[in-house]
């Protein structure tokens, strides 16, 4: 049986950092995002005897190695969910990106959702998103929130019952705009959270992070833009603190990067425009804004010598048509 998804990959507000288990990516702590429209990954997957062996292809690259293993770990977790007998066959994964990958965007969100959605009807489960949303996890934590989407929060927990991503009810997405700092520099997400926990400052910051958590959601439910997306920010500063100070010394900002977080502070402090910037883990910074000040926020941005694109909040990942099959 084939099936073709559709998911949007997601900016973090409150991120999480390092796992207690790696095998099912059950993280240290709960985390929040927002998901990022129109940016996009693709997939349709096909269960077939006709395969001779599970085969996954992303931006027509055939993958091996880790990248080939993660998105095994998806496969078989969808599997072992199922009691459909065509799940026995071989599976051929196809996958495509609108959007830059392993800059900080947030491509392996985007990935493992669309790809656990299309394994999940695939594989004939009835499941509800919250559900298949521990089934992205498996490849990447913050692939559950992709899943479903919009503003969410992954919940912390031992099993899938707990740890599981849900939606935070909030209006932002009606004045949020997302601009885009592109910065192309290579990175790799798994090995900042392996050693997260070898950081003298990982400590501190599970200390203070559920307090976060908490400001978060309730300023999304109550609509507090500035509130919501100052938080983000000096998450972004928190997360940046612990993965410098790990083992590796991992530094991803780029002269670029820091110098759109000085253009956002000078629109914010002498131009009184509420904008702050976010980053994830890499160099690409994310700018938060309101639609009425979008365009100038844009121009300041793009003056720094990046290349610049402007979002909007994206919604669940969802199935397409047969006519939107890769193959």
């Amino acid at each position: 049986m084939k099936a073709t998804a559709m998911a949007h990959p997601i900016q973090g507000l409150v991120k999480y950092h390092g796992m207690r288990d790696d095998i099912e990516r059950l993280p240290y702590h709960d985390s929040i995002s927002v998901c990022t429209a129109p940016s996009h990954t693709r997939t349709t997957v096909e269960f077939s005897m006709d395969h001779e062996e599970d085969t996954f292809v992303v931006d027509g690259e055939e993958l091996d190695g880790r990248a080939y293993e993660r998105v095994e770990a998806v496969v078989e977790k969808a599997r072992s969910k199922s009691d459909a007998a065509h799940t026995v066959y071989p599976v051929r994964l196809e996958s495509e990106n609108s959007f830059p990958s392993n800059v900080g965007l947030g491509s392996s969100s985007s990935g493992f959702a669309a790809a656990a959605m299309a394994l999940a009807e695939a594989a004939e489960l009835d499941a509800s998103k919250q559900e298949i949303s521990t089934i992205a996890r498996v490849g990447s934590a913050s692939a559950a929130r992709a899943v479903t989407g919009a503003f969410s929060q992954l919940h912390t927990g031992l099993n899938d019952a707990d740890c599981r991503s849900k939606r935070v009810p909030s209006d932002l997405h009606e004045e949020l705009k997302i601009i885009v700092g592109l910065v192309p520099y290579h990175k790799e997400t798994e090995d900042a959270h392996r050693e997260a926990a070898d950081s003298h400052m990982f400590q501190a910051r599970n200390a203070h992070i559920h307090g976060q958590i908490a400001e978060m959601r309730d300023a999304l439910r109550n609509n507090e833009f500035e509130r919501a997306f100052e938080l983000a920010e000096h998450d972004s500063l928190s997360l940046a603190a612990t993965t410098m100070t790990g083992p590796s010394g991992w530094v991803y900002w780029q002269p670029a990067t820091l110098a759109v977080f000085n253009t956002v502070r000078e629109l914010r402090e002498e131009e009184d425009i509420p904008v702050y910037f976010s980053t994830d883990t890499g160099a690409s910074v994310y700018v938060n804004t309101t639609e009425e000040h979008a365009e100038e926020v844009e121009e300041a941005v793009a003056d720094c010598g990046v290349s610049t694109t402007t979002w909007d909040v994206g919604g669940p990942a969802r199935l397409l048509d047969e006519d939107d099959h890769l193959f």
